[in-house]
């Protein structure tokens, strides 16, 4: 098994976008020391590829992530994966459509989830990213699948991507490990002007159709449609 992924052209992709991904973590001050943590499904196998646990962001390469199966038994690497990986493999397991998972304890929203309250949509930023509000979950112990049984629960049947896990911190899903870390970003951007709005007084929820308008045209009208050619 291990000399077959080894030489495996996706997985070795996958080693590499996983590892450059927590240095995006670490560029938008999601994480803190060694905490935080991306996974990358590999496609066609029920397989992921996840960081290592407690290694610092600077040690980060290709060849020390971790593979692991579905269940989060390592399959390749030296190392012992993330405290989260049996979050993560629940999550693989439970929803087959997502391709990427991605866990912070990023300040405003870990804050939220220390509230136990979820975050209202006040803005049109947050109704294109997550089509409403993002919902907080249930409190769950580190170390086995609660996490992930939690995750799914709240987010199974909800359009945002992100959730707040109470007393814990941010998960988010997407179709890949990029647009889950995006999902972070976004997620703590949101968290934190919501904060501020509430700081200032009394910040006024989108309504539900126009929230429904706003998340349909970003998800199928924003962004460019064809990929321009490099003048010459």
């Amino acid at each position: 098994m291990s000399e077959r992924l080894s030489s495996n052209d996706t997985v070795a992709r996958l080693r590499e976008t996983v590892a450059a991904l927590h240095t995006e973590l670490v560029r938008y001050n999601l994480v803190a020391w060694t905490s935080g943590n991306v996974s990358a499904r590999v496609p066609g196998e029920d397989l992921m590829v996840i960081k290592p646990s407690g290694i610092s962001y600077d040690d980060l390469r290709p060849d020390n992530m971790v593979v692991c199966d579905l269940d989060g038994v390592v399959v390749e690497g030296d190392l012992s994966p993330s405290s989260d990986t049996e979050a993560h493999a629940y999550v693989y397991r439970a929803m087959p459509d997502v391709g990427g998972v991605v866990h912070t304890h990023s300040g405003y929203a870990t804050a939220w989830a220390a509230c136990g309250e979820s975050i209202p949509c006040y803005l049109t930023a947050q109704a294109d990213e997550f089509g409403g509000e993002i919902p907080v979950g249930p409190f769950a112990l580190i170390g086995g699948d609660d996490i992930g049984k939690g995750i799914v629960a709240t987010l199974s049947g909800h359009r945002s991507p992100a959730v707040l896990m109470r007393n814990h911190g941010v998960f988010t899903i997407g179709p890949n490990a990029k647009a889950a870390v995006k999902a972070a970003v976004m997620c703590e951007d949101v968290a934190r002007t919501a904060h501020l709005a509430r700081a200032l007084g009394r910040p006024l929820p989108i309504a539900a159709e126009d929230v429904d308008s706003l998340y349909a045209r970003y998800q199928n009208v924003y962004g460019q449609t064809t990929v321009p050619s490099p003048r010459r």
